[in-house]
This record gives C-alpha cells, structure tokens and sequence, in this order.
C-alpha cells in the first residue's frame, strides 16, 4: 500500500486554506461541516455577511449583499450626500467570490461551522474599490509591478475589562483568578498574565482549530492590557491573521464573563492600545531584503521608505486613527507616539527601527491604533512607503533622545485628519476617489453622530460654572 497522500487527502488535512472548490468540498465532508460563515471586513473592520448550509453554498454560484454594507457608519447609520459622495438609492447588489485560502473552521461554534473570507465585485467583475481587502491587494500590485515583495508583522494591543452593559459608565479591569482586578500597571508581568489563564489557553485553543500563528503574547503596561504578535510574512495573509485574531480574542473573553476591547483609548487612567507595523521589503527575483546593501549598510530605498512615512502619515491619520477616541490615545509622555520622528530602537518617536540583523532591516510604523482596520492600516503603511521610494523623499535625521513630550506634525482631531486626508493628490491617486469619497463621508458623519452626545465632563463642568 502506498504512503502517499494524495491532493484530496492532504487537503482535507489543512487547518487553513485549500486551492479551490473541489478542495474546499473535500475539506468541509471531512469535518462533517454543517455550515458556512461567508464573511466580508467592512470598512471599519466588522465582519460582514451570511451564513448558509453547506449544500447551499454548493449550489449557488452566486453571493451577494447590498453595496451599502461599504457605507456604514460604526453606529450602523449612513453619510449624507455632498459634493463629492452621492449614493446610489437603488442599493444594488455587490457579487462576492471566495478566498479558498482563507477556510477555516469557527471553533467557538457548537455545531460543526466553517468560515470564508470574501471578495466584492461590482455586476462587471471589477473588484470593488471600497472594500478594504480589495484596497490593500491594490496596494500589492503596485509593488508587483516593481518586483518587490513586501513582508509585514502586526503586534495588536487590548484590553480585557469586566462586562459594561451601560454606556455611561467607565470601563474596569477584570477580577482574574486571584479574586482581585488589577490596580498598577504590570508591563511584562508573567504573573499579570498568569491570572487569565485559562483565557489565554482559550485564546492559543481556539486560535491553533483557525490555523492562526502567534508569534508572541504579552502583558502590556495598562491593566489587564494584552498584546498579540504575529509572525512577519505576506502582509494580506497576516491582515486577515488580525482581522480574524479580534474575533476570536473576543470571543474566548466571553466564555470567562470579560470584554475584549480593541479601543484606542479605553480608560482615561490607563495607556492606550496600538495596532504597530513592522514592514520590510525583498526582491521579488533574489528574496534579498532592499533595505539592506551588500556591505549591510541602510539603502537609499530604506530612507525614502521612512522619508514617505514621515510624509504621508498625517494626511493617513483618518485610516491610522478612524475614530474620535483615537486622538485621546496620542498624547505627551503616555507611550503613544507623538510624533513622527524616527530612530534607532527609540520608543518615543512615531517611526522606530528596531534593533536587528542587517538582513532583517525593517521600519516599525507605531502610529496606528488597535481600533483600525488591518486591511487599511496596512495597505496606507505601505502606500506611504512606496510613495518615499518612488519620490526620493529624504526623512530628516534619526533622534537617540526622548521625545515622549513632543507634538510634531499628527493631526489631533478626526476632522483635521479628514480634511488633509481628502486633499492629498498622491493618495487621491493611489486609493481612488470612489474610495476616498466614500470614507470621508463616513468619518464625516461619525463625527456628527459623536457631535450630538453630551459627555460627563461636559455636565461635570459647564453645568454650574458657565
């Protein structure tokens, strides 16, 4: 008897992703799955989508939703028209092709459930230009295109805090298995971490059934604050690693009764949550990283990549922090940059490069928040990136001091952040202006909708004093 495994077999054997429909069919009878989560991230990085039975999705060659799911607000409303965004009224479909690669199972689930990421095409088979893994596999091309192969590695940071079913009150660190919440901070903690446990397990568990890679998973500085860090690698694989690693963060919290929260700034008291990229860049043809030369000197495409960065970032900021929570992040001697500075293994700039190998010669964008969608934090990371090298743009002089105090250059509202966003003629050029419109729109309109609540503070001190 032979000892081989044919293609049926070893596809069945995957714990992510197979090749096609047939491989897919294989792999679902395989696991007796009785279900299909067809998923979409939106544009804000909510999953999107429907289920169905699996004879169903074999019987249809056809999905769709309606093209307004890439127009919604956080808060579920719409934008307004203007002059530069108009709805269609009719709401037509969107078509939506599965990424095979992407099947996994949903082991959260109780009855066998399977989950597959998505594409949207418009009725003429065009990838639609507003969903965020169509915006980010643009961005690829454009790198395909000179031959590069850019290489990235997420490291997400969140909360976990007790259950708040009430709005208008703050939020609070869990009671771990001690009996007692958090109070310090307890960066790096090994025992902070050991009082969630058996969440932690829950998290490696369910995360291993999707075939999802940690790399790395710490206690960051604020209570009950964790990071993720993910392996470096193709940056749509590992922007669908973190869209799908919010989930099931989420959802191992609440088998203990805990939130999971991915806010930029959750509580007042506590440092805020970031989302940094690290980023290098090899030669398509000879894997060799060009931000490296042969005497293992920086190259000029290693400047302009950060001199794009520097650039770039503040008219990014609507993608890098899309809500108004995501400017209290940034603010002085908080560890959240402030700035757009950079140098070697420095904390307290916006733009650090981290202490490594010459070969592994890379740039750790710590701007963005753990709020933002992965798709778009990584396609404008690197869009900012490939404008420096294609523009030649000189960064200014690496920093060794701390600048933990100083504000230089990142917008510190949402609408200051739109309105340099939506003027950019290079990004304009790169992200489409359906895109472009379409997204200013909905942070337009969020802003708006956060507009019209009246906070405690307000009521705090304006009530008796004004």
């Amino acid at each position: 008897m032979s000892s081989e495994i044919n293609s049926d077999d070893e596809a069945a054997l995957n714990m992510r992703g197979v090749r096609n429909l047939e491989e897919a069919r294989t792999w679902l009878q395989a696991r007796n799955i009785g279900d299909i989560e067809c998923v979409v991230p939106d544009v804000a990085g909510v999953p999107r989508g429907k289920m169905m039975p699996t004879n169903k999705f074999f019987s249809s060659n056809t999905l769709t939703m309606p093209s307004s799911i890439f127009a919604q607000t956080i808060s579920g409303d719409y934008p307004e028209d203007d002059d530069r965004f108009q709805y269609n009224p009719t709401d037509g479909d969107l078509y939506f092709k599965p990424d095979y690669s992407t099947l996994t199972v949903v082991p959260w689930e109780t009855d066998p459930t399977a989950q597959l990421l998505h594409d949207a095409f418009t009725k003429d088979d065009k990838p639609f230009p507003i969903a965020p893994r169509n915006v980010l596999k643009r961005v690829l091309e454009l790198y395909d295109a000179e031959g590069w192969k850019p290489i990235i590695a997420p490291e997400v940071e969140f909360y976990l805090v007790k259950p708040n079913t009430d709005p208008d009150y703050p939020l609070e660190p869990p009671v771990g298995r001690s009996g007692r919440p958090e109070v310090g901070r307890q960066s790096y903690s090994i025992s902070a971490l050991n009082e969630f446990d058996e969440l932690i397990d829950d998290i490696y568990d369910l995360s291993e059934a999707q075939g999802l890679e940690i790399d790395t998973l710490i206690h960051e500085e604020g209570a009950a604050q964790m990071e993720i860090n993910l392996r470096h690698g193709n940056p749509l694989e590992l922007a669908d690693q973190a869209f799908m690693f919010k989930r099931t963060i989420r959802e191992a919290a609440l088998r203990h009764n805990i939130y999971a929260t991915f806010m930029a700034k959750a509580m007042s008291s506590q440092p805020g949550s970031s989302m940094h990229i690290h980023q290098s860049i090899l030669d398509g043809e000879t894997g060799q990283n060009i931000f490296n030369n042969a005497e293992n000197e920086a190259t000029p495409a290693f400047y302009h990549f950060i001199g794009g960065h520097q650039h770039y970032m503040p008219a990014l900021m609507p993608i890098m922090a899309p809500y108004v929570n995501s400017y209290r992040r940034f603010a002085r001697d908080s560890g959240s940059p402030t700035n757009l500075f950079w140098g070697y293994d420095n904390r307290t700039v916006g733009l650090r490069v981290p202490s490594s190998s010459p070969d592994a010669r890379r740039l750790e964008n710590r701007v963005p928040g753990s709020d933002a969608n992965p798709y778009l934090v990584i396609a404008a990371s690197l869009a900012a990136g490939y404008l420096g090298i294609k523009k030649g743009i000189n960064p200014d002089k690496p920093l060794d001091t701390d600048n933990s105090e100083v504000m230089n250059k990142l917008p510190r509202t949402l609408l200051h952040a739109v309105d340099e966003f939506e003027a950019d003629d290079d990004l304009l050029g790169i992200f489409g202006e359906q895109f472009v419109a379409t997204y200013r729109a909905i942070k337009l309109e969020e802003y708006e909708t956060f507009m019209s609540v009246i906070s405690a503070w307000e009521r705090e001190y304006l009530l008796m004093n004004v």
